[in-house]
């Protein structure tokens, strides 16, 4: 075993959650930040929630964890962000039966303002921020720019989940592995307006049009399904996606912290200063490299005319969301 490294500290909120409760046992064991990397859990839920918190981190002791230093199970924000360098932000209010979008990203207000003002107070100097929790573009926005002293490139929305699931279509459509399947790009907001970008992506090194000559096919079910794809496992489990949506966000960090295969990307969202004529400021989904110490947006991509459509749909959608928490945010 290579020596181990000094800890670090990693938030995760919402950690008593179904997404939160199938992501601190991988976080403590390794597969967020190596199997070299000591972690001090940092754990936040809401007070009714302390309790089966408490249960999460007997289970944690039970694991025995050899990188597992500490765990701290709070209430309190200035608890659970102090210190931290990743900040996970798990935990959100699901949409309900009637519940208009609008009130849906002003009850997460309620939520994510305070944790990036939390955030900016107490967070270590090299935190970086992964928001799981939806609507998570525009959750996003509002703890980033309630924390003005933590650079916007540190702040990420997780996209990654509609890539893993396209590539997952793409390579039962055509016969192929999903570790086959490369250069997928979740463009705008993750809602069932994204655009799962196929044109560009490849299997085993061949463009998708290329390699499935049913354009119909990708114009139409295709794009359905991965926007989709959330609900209809809802309809089969009857809970929401939490395993899968896990291990995206451990594939999302890792997207960051390590060196992007030659020749691909990943999707995230993160923040826009106007590239492919996103509006400036959003928290908008792109293809994005990384070299293990800082990433970039991929340039240089064409998009036809039905591309640009439905990526202005995407782009659309979230100038509303900003319209709509503009309340939230410092002037």
């Amino acid at each position: 075993m290579p020596p181990l490294k000094p800890p670090v500290h990693v938030t995760v909120t919402g950690a008593a959650g179904q997404i939160g409760y199938a992501l601190v046992h991988r976080i403590a064991h390794g597969d967020l930040l190596g199997r070299d990397q000591p972690i001090v859990l940092r754990m936040l839920e809401i007070e009714p929630a302390l309790p089966a918190l408490e249960g999460v981190v007997m289970e944690l002791e039970d694991g025995a964890h050899h990188l597992l230093e500490g765990a701290v199970a709070t209430a309190d924000p200035k608890e659970a962000f102090d210190g931290t360098s990743w900040a996970l932000l798990v935990g959100s209010v699901p949409r309900k039966a009637g519940m208009e979008r609008r009130d849906l990203l002003t009850v997460n207000g309620g939520i994510f303002k305070p944790q990036g003002q939390a955030i900016n107070d107490h967070a270590a100097d090299d935190v970086r921020v992964l928001v799981v929790g939806n609507p998570c573009n525009t959750n996003c926005l509002i703890a980033r720019m309630n924390a003005p002293d933590v650079p916007a490139d540190r702040w990420f929305a997780m996209t990654r989940l509609d890539e893993n699931r396209a590539k997952l279509q793409l390579a039962r459509k055509a016969g192929a592995h999903v570790r086959d399947v490369t250069n997928l790009a979740i463009w705008g907001n993750h809602s069932n307006t994204q655009f799962p970008d196929f044109a560009h992506a490849r299997i085993g090194g061949k463009l998708v049009p290329e390699a499935i000559t049913d354009h119909d096919w990708l114009r139409g079910h295709f794009i359905e399904t991965v926007q989709k794809r959330g609900a209809a496992v809802i309809d089969a489990r009857g809970a929401s996606s939490a395993a899968s949506a896990a291990h995206a966000a451990l594939d999302s960090v890792g997207s960051i912290v390590n060196p992007t295969p030659e020749g691909d990307w990943h999707s995230l969202a993160v923040v826009s200063r106007g590239e492919y004529g996103a509006p400036e400021g959003l928290q908008f989904g792109f293809p994005v490299r990384s070299d293990g110490t800082s990433w970039s947006i991929v340039e240089g991509i064409e998009h036809d005319d039905f591309a640009k459509e439905r990526i202005k749909v995407s782009t659309d959608e979230l100038l509303a969301e900003r319209e709509d928490v503009k309340d939230l945010l410092p002037v």
